[in-house]
């Protein structure tokens, strides 16, 4: 690790145990040339990203580490801004369906399902009715939550940054069960969202390990760890799963951790299939036949499915804090630092297109429907974006 990354995650980690939010890239800016952000090289677009709506969504990710991602539920898009901000966007046209103003920071969301948007604060989980926008209920959790819930339409299962994971009623949002996971010492701020597969929630956490577990009782199914801490200080024994979990069309569990390993794991046995040596606290996507990744570095590569073959590279993001790639169309888009959205092949990783969302930058993860892409920038921007 560069001696950059070592002086940011120190600080980040730090700041963690305070409770302040952190940027794991953005608190220093580094003395040496080469470990500068990149800057952007020109290429010959070979495509352009064309602006369908935007929308402003209150306070967007605030001054906290928040990534609030927006949610997708049939021909509607959620989103929430840190200030209490949630509002229903039809999917096309951008037009407002309501608003809601809560008396909350939101810190963790949006997920939608069910009937329901779900929302995490410094201190508990909100559910709004997702036709009208109204509070159906508000619980207590044991700390921040950071994360989307996820919910069956009986059970909302919530993820909190102290390690714990609870099952709550869909109804009335009371506590039916609680898992407690150990917490490292120090930590990056963030957890992935939990989701949930038929009869079973699979989570990951902060020590490197994921976990299934009996979405009605919360009994323990299995468990594997696809990071072990290495190295003398509490920084380089970071091994934290921040990325969000994802499941493939051949039933297996993605998940990259940090300083460990990108795993793949068989979602009903929970056996590693396959698994390789690389450093990420964004999710993946799949594509083409590929997985992509963004490294910590901000690398984006390509391994083919099954495999540990890199593909392809482009290094040429390096430390831009690329969020995690999305597949869409035929092509591979990644938000930045600095507010770019860039278009990649699936092929060769070569960039074929860029176009700027928002000045204060994406943090996070974008997503795509369709032929539509749908950015949430920090400054509250909700994008949707096509490919002419």
């Amino acid at each position: 690790m560069s001696q950059y990354l070592k002086q940011c995650l120190l600080i980040s980690a730090l700041l963690f145990l305070t409770g302040c939010g952190f940027n794991p890239f953005g608190w220093l800016s580094p003395d040496k040339d080469d470990e500068k952000p990149a800057e952007l090289v020109d290429f010959d677009e070979e495509v352009r990203l064309r602006r369908l709506w935007n929308v402003n969504i209150g306070s967007g990710q605030g001054d906290k580490y928040n990534r609030l991602k927006p949610a997708i539920e049939g021909d509607v898009i959620y989103a929430a801004s840190n200030n209490g901000t949630v509002t229903a966007l039809n999917l096309d046209n951008g037009d407002r369906q309501w608003l809601a103003r809560l008396e909350y920071d939101i810190t963790g969301g949006v997920s939608a399902d069910n009937g329901m948007v779900l929302l995490g604060t410094e201190s508990s989980v909100i559910a709004l009715d997702a036709e009208t926008g109204d509070i159906l209920w508000e619980t207590e959790v044991s700390s921040e939550v950071l994360s989307a819930p996820a919910t069956d339409g009986e059970v909302v299962v919530v993820q909190s940054v102290d390690g714990r994971l609870s099952g709550h009623d869909a109804d009335d949002g009371s506590q039916i069960w609680i898992y407690e996971n150990t917490v490292p010492a120090l930590s990056l701020r963030g957890t992935s969202s939990p989701i949930i597969i038929e009869d079973f929630v699979i989570a990951a956490f902060g020590n490197g390990t994921v976990v299934s577990l009996a979405v009605d009782n919360g009994t323990l199914r299995w468990e594997e760890r696809v990071a072990i801490p290495t190295g003398v200080s509490e920084i380089d024994r970071l091994v934290d799963i921040d990325g969000e979990l994802l499941v493939t069309d051949n039933g297996q569990l993605l998940a990259p951790s940090y300083q460990g390993y990108f795993s793949a794991i068989d979602i009903v046995t929970g056996q590693t299939r396959w698994r390789i040596e690389d450093s990420s606290f964004n999710g993946a996507s799949e594509g083409f036949g590929n997985i992509y990744l963004s490294d910590e570095r901000g690398h984006i590569k390509a391994y083919r499915i099954g495999q540990d073959d890199l593909v392809w590279e482009n290094d040429a993001l390096d430390l831009r804090r690329p969020g995690a790639p999305v597949s869409f169309n035929n092509y591979v888009a990644v938000g930045d630092f600095e507010g770019y959205v860039h278009l990649m092949s699936q092929v060769d990783g070569r960039f074929v297109g860029r176009t700027r969302v928002d000045r204060d930058g994406i943090r996070a993860p974008m997503l795509a429907s369709g032929n539509t892409l749908y950015v949430f920038g920090n400054s509250g921007e909700l994008t949707a974006l096509s490919v002419r």
